[in-house]
């Protein structure tokens, strides 16, 4: 989301995410149904049971848009609920969901954890990304709140930035945030909104052979906003960037041959000079002491 009015969620393309458990080990993907209670008639939209020779068409549960649309799984009613900008507060009520045992999922995943990588484009005004649990409410922004009902009040938002960067790579660049950790206090069980404010300065690399790499640098503010009073925040990292209108230009070029020797003159001039005024301090210092021996008054 950004100033001009773009915004975009649950983004999927070029970005892979992987479960890992509070080791950082990766989990295998969960084998579809296996484990999940069976129902043999579901319900119908019209609210009675499947009948046999009867197509399948589930209820949404008051948030569909037409007489005819059917919602035949969790997810459709969820996303059924989202596009009315409502909130799923109680799915253990809902015929698809105990089918597909979305509440015992939710339970199994508690304390595990995630790795994502991959990469977005955005545009080159301010603007912010962030990764956090559940998914958005088009009508209203507590984007969070069908997920978080399912959650512990301390949804824990520890967090290990591998890399980030923003454009390509460049000899010499530094990213302050790679390998940065932070993990939430046990102790105070509170959960939050942790916020990084990156500033981008837009950059040009050129190299000895005069190839142009057009990249950014950056430099970094955090903040961790705790969940309490009204509204509360939505927990989950948060990174909201803009761009500096200052553009830095890196050239790289060979030293001359009549440079190289200017700087070795500077170098010898440079020894001889410092030589000079310690070879002045110790013969003074030595005159200085011997006078005073010769007529007797050192010591």
């Amino acid at each position: 989301m950004d100033v001009s009015g773009e915004q975009h969620y649950d983004i999927r393309h070029d970005i892979f995410k992987k479960r890992i458990d509070h080791l950082g080990n990766v989990i295998e993907s969960r084998k579809d149904g296996v484990g999940s209670p069976k129902i043999e008639r579901p319900l119908q939209n019209h609210g009675g049971r499947l009948d046999h020779n009867e197509a399948y068409c589930g209820s949404c549960y008051g948030s569909e848009e037409s007489d005819d649309q059917c919602c035949n799984s969790c997810e459709e009613v969820r996303d059924a609920y989202r596009k009315k900008g409502w909130a799923l507060t109680n799915v253990e009520s809902i015929d698809q969901c105990k089918r597909e045992g979305f509440v015992q999922r939710l339970k199994d995943e508690q304390g595990e954890g995630c790795n994502i990588h991959g990469f977005v484009d955005v545009n080159k005004v301010a603007g912010n990304f962030h990764f956090a649990p559940g998914k958005h409410l088009d009508q209203s922004f507590n984007f969070l709140q069908d997920m978080l009902n399912f959650q512990p009040e301390n949804y824990n938002i520890s967090h290990k930035i591998n890399k980030l960067s923003f454009g390509k790579e460049f000899p010499g660049v530094v990213n302050p945030l790679d390998g940065v950790e932070w993990k939430q206090e046990q102790a105070t069980g509170l959960t939050g909104m942790y916020q990084y404010f990156v500033k981008v300065v837009p950059t040009i690399y050129t190299d000895i052979r005069g190839r142009k790499i057009h990249s950014n640098q950056f430099s970094v503010t955090e903040h961790f906003r705790e969940a309490i009073g009204f509204p509360r925040p939505p927990p989950g990292v948060y990174f909201f960037y803009e761009f500096s209108p200052i553009k830095v230009d890196f050239t790289e070029e060979n030293t001359s041959l009549l440079h190289f020797l200017t700087n070795i003159c500077a170098i010898v001039g440079g020894i001889f000079t410092v030589a000079g005024i310690i070879d002045s301090f110790v013969y003074h210092g030595h005159r200085a002491i011997k006078k005073k021996m010769e007529i007797g008054k050192l010591g």
